[in-house]
């Protein structure tokens, strides 16, 4: 089959905050082909997203994601690695692009699964999919008392695990940052999963965040996640050298196999951290579970807004039976739960794993899409490059 079309819609909250919650706005990927409808989502800014599908070629490899994607054949997984690859080389100026990829990769795979019948993790060659461990994802509150009270609620919800991060975390003192440790310890009780992000705060200090380790450490957190940016992997190399039993994770960051790969190889994380919406899709973040799983480092998706986001990020790694921690988007915006018409829900044993349907296995509500869609046109020289479709 060939591919018809592209489409974005670009859905927000009235209102977007400071807060660091990217559930706040989405940006829905449609592609079509061959009778077919397959959905992905980038997980970037949208507008530049768009803009980097559609805008006008700047020179020879600076050239709009479009011209790698539309009229191309569609029939195998390979046929997506080639038009990823195109994209990486034809617009590696654009760097908005793989983001852009991201999203489209995803709806790529969505769009062959459901044409051949068949989940995304079979098309990656898995035999099953295994049950995974969602940890609430929470921000840390501007208090203790907060953040032991979304701990406490976590439990409440039957989660056996939740992940902290952000808030106010290295932007006061290290006793400061204890305290909220030690109440989301207290919160989860002794048997629940500890984790901790505090979103790059501390750049490439190595030494304010060794400040903490001994706070982690008797809190009992397993990760400390993302202390320096994503590509500092000196800091991450000397950092996880003196982290003793709380491992670093990181990779969220990550727009390509590369950096993925310089974590594990010079920054040391115990914990690989991938975003199949900024990667480069599903394909890539397989290539980053093969290569972690096969050098002892655990595979972890990046997930903070809806289920379809959810389902890709599950693929990847849904035939590692070993990999079980599993990020779950346990306090979405409402945007990104209006446009879902089904959800991964938890079993019995309150783990999950990635559906049998075909492709990515979830349905879009359209009117809860239309509730908060943002209508964008983007014009060049009078010409109409980018105008929202009809759903």
């Amino acid at each position: 089959m060939k591919i018809e079309s592209v489409d974005f819609f670009y859905v927000s909250m009235p209102v977007v905050t400071t807060e660091a919650d990217g559930s706040q706005d989405a940006l829905l990927v449609r592609v079509a082909g061959g009778g077919h409808v397959g959905w992905g989502e980038c997980e970037a800014a949208p507008l530049p997203s768009i803009a980097a599908f559609v805008c006008p070629m700047s020179h020879g490899v600076c050239r709009p994601v479009q011209d790698s994607i539309l009229g191309q054949n569609l029939a195998t997984p390979a046929d997506i690695a080639r038009m990823s690859a195109q994209v990486a080389y034809d617009s590696m100026d654009l760097l908005q692009a793989a983001h852009t990829m991201s999203g489209v990769e995803m709806a790529l795979w969505d769009l062959l699964g459901r044409a051949r019948g068949e989940p995304v993790w079979s098309l990656l060659g898995y035999k099953t999919s295994f049950p995974k461990v969602p940890y609430a994802s929470r921000l840390f509150g501007d208090t203790p008392q907060e953040t032991f009270a979304a701990a406490r609620l976590s439990r409440q919800q039957g989660f056996k695990a939740a992940k902290f991060g952000w808030g106010p975390i290295g932007r006061g003192t290290a006793r400061q940052d204890a305290d909220h440790f030690a109440a989301a310890r207290e919160g989860l009780d002794a048997d629940g999963i500890l984790l901790v992000d505090v979103g790059q705060i501390f750049i490439a200090d190595v030494e304010r965040a060794a400040e903490r380790l001994p706070a982690l450490e008797a809190a009992g957190a397993v990760w400390l996640e993302e202390p320096f940016q994503a590509a500092a992997y000196e800091a991450y190399g000397a950092l996880a050298k003196r982290s003793g039993k709380v491992r670093l994770a990181g990779g969220e960051g990550a727009h390509d196999t590369h950096m993925a790969r310089h974590l594990i190889d010079y920054g040391g994380v115990g914990f690989v951290q991938i975003d199949c919406g900024r990667i480069g899709g599903i394909g890539p973040a397989k290539w980053v579970a093969d290569y972690a799983s096969a050098r002892g480092v655990t595979y972890v998706n990046h997930t903070f807004t809806s289920h379809l986001a959810l389902s890709a990020s599950l693929q990847p790694y849904a035939g590692l039976e070993g990999h079980r921690i599993c990020e779950y988007p346990a306090a979405p915006k409402p945007v990104v739960e209006a446009y879902m018409a089904n959800r991964i829900e938890r079993d019995g044993n309150g783990e999950i794993r990635a559906p049998d349907a075909p492709g990515l296995g979830m349905q879009i509500d359209a009117a809860g899409l239309r509730r908060y869609l943002l209508d964008v046109e983007i014009k060049v020289g009078g010409k109409v490059l980018y105008r929202t479709p009809a759903i």
